[in-house]
């Protein structure tokens, strides 16, 4: 076969899966409506270096070709990719096109980035939520916490918080109205995601301190919890996927039923629960299985507030992973 980085360049549509952190894992990329692999074929340390490069993640430690990290499910997007290693984004190196290869997902590469992040330190504050994951965003810079202007503040950079801080998807945006003023300086401003990026310094934006904002625009998010739905047909169907302990894992399908897809569904903002999967319908996890033995009642805020056996108590293999097929009737406005 052949063939986060500065402020203002591209739009990031790269993400890491399945590493211990935000900087290692398998390599996707979002192309065409959906994420999909890159083939390991000819995969490299100048390749790796790209991919560190892009995602803000300093330098490449190591580079993988065989699926290191667990084999992805998706479409294989790129094929013999050859990077000189200058380039800002793996789609300006030299590839195969999108979509043409001769790989399987045992052929997935991966890599190990040295962690140096360029990348901004985020967290969620204020009042907009009960837990962790709502509230005012705020970032670190230059010694000191900051927030975020909410001018062109939208779902995409929404979206781009929730899955920085672990907090599945975003539910819905806010303001300072809500979550109350911030009291550092105002760091970012006009910031516009498309969605896709792993971090939020991977946005367009005007500048580290460049702003005509005060305290009274500062940007929140309000973000579904530690919850996701991976390999569906978009946001709202798909494997059922919980974090814990600092990783991503399954949960069994030993007595799942219709009241446990109702709470997950309810937890996404995706309307009401059609259909409650068994037998891995959307395919097997690749990480630790966390929860088993389900017995929601249906009406939990959250899926963890369900009685189950206890974090990584199970009998259980990636065969039984759990899934759930929402409405997608998303609500439009949060309560606070």
């Amino acid at each position: 076969m052949s063939l986060f980085s500065f402020i203002f360049c591209c739009k990031s549509d790269i993400r890491l899966i399945n590493g211990t952190g935000n900087c290692d894992g398998r390599v996707e990329i979002y192309h065409d409506g959906q994420w999909g692999t890159v083939c390991g074929d000819n995969w490299d340390m100048k390749d790796a270096e790209v991919v560190c490069r892009q995602i803000g993640c300093g330098r490449a430690l190591r580079a993988y070709r065989y699926a290191h990290f667990g084999q992805g499910t998706g479409p294989i997007v790129l094929d013999d990719v050859h990077c000189s290693g200058s380039e800002r984004s793996l789609t300006k190196c030299l590839h195969n096109g999108f979509g043409r290869n001769n790989c399987n997902h045992n052929e997935d590469a991966g890599v190990t980035c040295s962690g140096e992040e360029n990348s901004l330190i985020i967290r969620l504050s204020g009042t907009a939520g009960s837990g962790t994951c709502s509230g005012r965003v705020e970032i670190y810079h230059d010694g000191q916490w900051g927030t975020v202007c909410g001018d062109n503040w939208d779902m995409k950079d929404a979206e781009v918080v929730c899955r920085q801080v672990r907090c599945g998807r975003a539910l819905n945006t806010t303001l300072s109205t809500h979550i109350g003023e911030g009291n550092g300086p105002v760091l970012l401003d006009d910031v516009g995601c498309s969605g896709q990026e792993n971090n939020l310094i991977s946005c367009s934006h005007i500048g580290h301190g460049i702003t005509n904002c005060n305290h009274k625009e500062d940007a929140g998010v309000i973000c579904s919890g530690k919850i996701l739905l991976i390999s569906g047909t978009g946001s709202c169907s798909g494997r059922v996927e919980v974090y814990y302990n600092g990783q991503w894992g399954t949960v069994c399908d030993d007595d799942w039923d219709i009241n446990d897809a109702d709470v997950v569904c309810r937890q996404l903002g995706c309307g009401r629960a059609l259909s409650a999967h068994s037998s891995a319908y959307f395919g097997q996890g690749t990480g630790p299985i966390l929860l088993d033995n389900f017995g929601c009642s249906g009406n939990e805020s959250s899926i963890t507030e369900c009685h189950h056996n206890g974090f990584g108590e199970h009998n259980c293999n990636h065969g039984e992973d759990a899934g759930v097929t929402c409405s997608g009737e998303e609500n439009s406005m949060i309560r606070l």
